[in-house]
Order: structure tokens, then sequence, then C-alpha cells
């Protein structure tokens, strides 16, 4: 049986085709899949990179935070006297009020009760211990008579101390009866060194 010349090209074509197909199906199709697979592990490793730059920026501003707080820390530390601070308070203030601009009506100073902060021990492996603070705050009520420009001096000048002063409420009342001065009720708290 002698084929025709179009069996021949049919046969050729059905070859061609056949070829094809099994080079898509065996090389072209897996070749595809492990592209796929490629292109998804790739997109996972571009998010975890993405997750660690993320963490990497947050330990980073952690660090530049903890940097800044140990530096505002040690110039407090600088500025306090070590239990002289109530006593340069007193100075200070006795110092602002020697001229006639200024008269204390009372100071009433009150010692906070020291509460013990509780932390964990690292070389006991977490058993909890008492700590007690080293410092004590005092919370000192003031009222005074004084002129407006002497009070804003003496309010700026309470920055310049040895150690740190919270000025909590200022609470300032005109008076007839002693113009030009005016009444001011100023609330301070200070930490000082325990024994």
């Amino acid at each position: 049986m002698e084929l025709k010349s179009r069996e021949r090209i049919l046969i050729i074509f059905v070859l061609i085709a056949i070829a094809i197909w099994s080079f898509d199906r065996f090389y072209y199709t897996s070749q595809s899949q492990k592209i796929l697979k490629y292109k998804e592990e790739i997109k996972a490793a571009d998010q975890k990179m993405e997750q660690f730059l993320l963490l990497t920026k947050g330990v980073e501003t952690a660090e530049a935070t903890v940097a800044r707080l140990e530096k505002e820390l040690k110039g407090l530390s600088e500025r306090t006297l070590r239990g002289e601070e109530f006593r340069a308070f007193l100075r200070h203030l006795a110092k602002e009020s020697d001229s006639l601009q200024m008269k204390i009506i009372s100071l009433t100073p009150q010692e906070e009760k020291l509460i013990p902060e509780v932390g964990i021990d690292s070389q006991r492996e977490g058993e909890k211990t008492s700590i007690v603070s080293k410092y004590k705050k005092v919370n000192i009520q003031m009222v005074l008579q004084s002129t407006y420009a002497k009070l804003g001096i003496y309010l700026k000048e309470i920055d310049k101390l040895p150690f740190l002063v919270n000025v909590d409420s200022l609470q300032i009342e005109r008076n007839e009866e002693i113009l030009p001065f005016i009444k001011a009720t100023i609330g301070l708290s200070m930490y000082i060194m325990g024994e």
C-alpha cells in the first residue's frame, strides 16, 4: 500500500502535532509549574525581607529613643545634688523673695509615701523582688504675693535649679487690697534623694 502525498503530509502534520503536544506536556508545562513555584518563593522571600526591614527600622527607632532617654537621664543625674535638693530650693526661694517685690504667705511641703516597685530578679530566674526607689517625691504648696513680672522671673529661675522641679499648678488672683501685687498659689513637686 502506497501512501499518497496527501496522506504523507497529513502524517507529517500529525507527527509534528504529537511532537508539539509532547513538548508542551512533558517539558513546557513542567517548566511553567517550576517557574510559578519559584515566583511564589520569591514573593514570600520579598515579604519576609520587607518584614525584616520594618523590624530593623523599629529596632533603630527604639535604640534612638533609648539613647535619647539615657542622655536625658544622665543630664538629670548631673543636675541632682544628692540630698541637698530641698535646701537648694529654699535658698533659691529666699534669694528671690529677698526683694520687696515678693512676699511668701505660706509654704507647705508634704512628702509622698514611697511605694515599693516590684521587679523581676534576672539572677534568680523570674523571682519577683521589691525594689525601693532611691528618690522621694515632695509636693510643695506655696502662697505668695508678688508683682506679675517678679513671679515670671521666679518661675523661669526654677528651671535653672540643679534638680527637677515640676510646676503642677498655678493660680493667680488679683486683689484690690494688695495692688500692685497679685496673689499666686503655686503647686510644685520635686524629687529628692532618699536615704
